[in-house]
């Protein structure tokens, strides 16, 4: 027999081999583990594909790494519990896991913040970075023990947009009296420059707009934005979303319920949220582009934040963090470590990456020729 032949029927062999023996790995793992069902509500609509996909992401490949044992379902905003109210039902123990963003519970607590973003605060890489290698899981452990829950790093929507307004924002000035949906504790900073900020959660954002109950209102970026029609009743779309450089999302397990999985189930809920998390600012790359450009091709008004905005934005978010830091012993705990590995951070990213960025983003070297013009 040729070497060639040989190599190629091997390689056939060996592949169906794998084949065939992928599952019965699976299923001699999970021999004589009991069969769970858990309920995962979310804070998503399901017409938010990558939001709530992401919840759907993880509760199918748990179920396909138990070989069907351990099965999730995942419920959208508002079929078992309101938007808002995802981290009380785990709590309770209504529901044994959830998908949501943590700063929507900074009421409870402010350092909830710090799972999901503060203004001004790190990217999505950083943000990564700071959760499994800065201390940020072992520092927002104690926080989610008090609620009964443990947290997994599952999802993040990358760099978001600053929201649809009526009336375009030009000076400080046009902050003040503005009714606008915000999420997480960034309304603390905006109401420090006038508005009045409202949360909501996503099914309710348009409705509010649509019928002038809020002035404007945040919510992810283009994509998302679209899906939920915000274009249709507000023109000005302003950027960045300055409050989200890089927010995480997480899947809350009620306590209990975690200690009672086997170590096996537990691990495929680990490796599935963190598919989760990679997954998910990937769709949101692919999809915003395309998608700004419906908007802007429809009417859209693009148009920055000025920088006196964000200037005084900044300011008033250091003041509210001092605020916090009086009031909450768990943002006093974790404040200056974040700070510090945020600060390090910047310091690294201005070396490569934001030289980089500034010069390729804005070359005409390899541009089309109309695109030089």
């Amino acid at each position: 027999m040729k070497r060639r032949s040989f190599l190629k029927k091997a390689g056939v062999g060996l592949a169906a081999g794998a084949a065939v023996a992928a599952p019965a790995v699976v299923k001699a793992q999970t021999a004589g583990l009991p069969s769970v069902t858990w309920r995962m509500p979310t804070s998503w609509p399901k017409s938010l594909d990558t939001l709530f996909g992401g919840a759907e992401l993880v509760a199918r490949r748990v179920g396909e790494i138990t070989d069907g044992k351990f099965q999730i379902r995942a419920f959208a905003a508002g079929e078992i519990v309101p938007a808002l109210q995802v981290l009380d039902a785990v709590q309770a123990g209504t529901c044994e896991i959830g998908h949501t963003a943590p700063y929507y519970y900074f009421g409870k607590d402010p350092a909830f913040a710090f799972g999901t973003a503060l203004s001004f605060g790190m990217n999505t890489r950083q943000q990564t970075a700071w959760w499994h290698f800065g201390g940020g899981s072992e520092a927002m452990a104690p926080l989610y023990k008090d609620y009964g829950v443990v947290a997994l790093l599952a999802g993040n929507t990358a760099c978001q947009m600053g929201g649809w307004y009526r009336k375009e924002i030009k000076t400080l000035a046009d902050l003040k009296g503005l009714k606008m949906r915000i999420g997480g504790m960034a309304g603390l900073t905006m109401a420090k420059l006038g508005v009045v900020p409202q949360q909501l959660g996503a099914p309710d954002i348009y409705p509010a707009l649509e019928k002038g109950t809020i002035d404007a209102a945040e919510w992810v970026g283009p994509y998302d934005d679209e899906k939920l029609g915000f274009n249709k009743v507000a023109k000005f779309y302003h950027y960045p979303g300055f409050w989200e450089g890089g927010p995480m999302l997480h899947v809350l397990v009620n306590e209990k319920k975690w200690a009672e999985l086997p170590k096996a189930y537990q691990s495929a809920l680990h490796a599935a949220c963190g598919e989760a998390n990679a997954w998910m600012p990937a769709k949101y790359d692919a999809q915003n582009p395309p998608a700004l450009r419906r908007l802007v091709a429809s009417g859209t008004q693009l148009k920055p934040f000025p920088r006196a905005v964000l200037e005084a934005a900044e300011k008033a978010s250091y003041e509210v963090y001092a605020e916090m830091e009086a009031k909450s012993p768990h943002f006093k705990r974790i404040y200056p470590e974040w700070k510090k590995f945020r600060d390090e951070q910047f310091l690294w990213f201005r070396v490569a990456e934001n030289t980089y960025d500034n010069y390729i983003f804005n070359s005409k070297v390899g541009q089309p020729a109309a695109a030089k013009k």
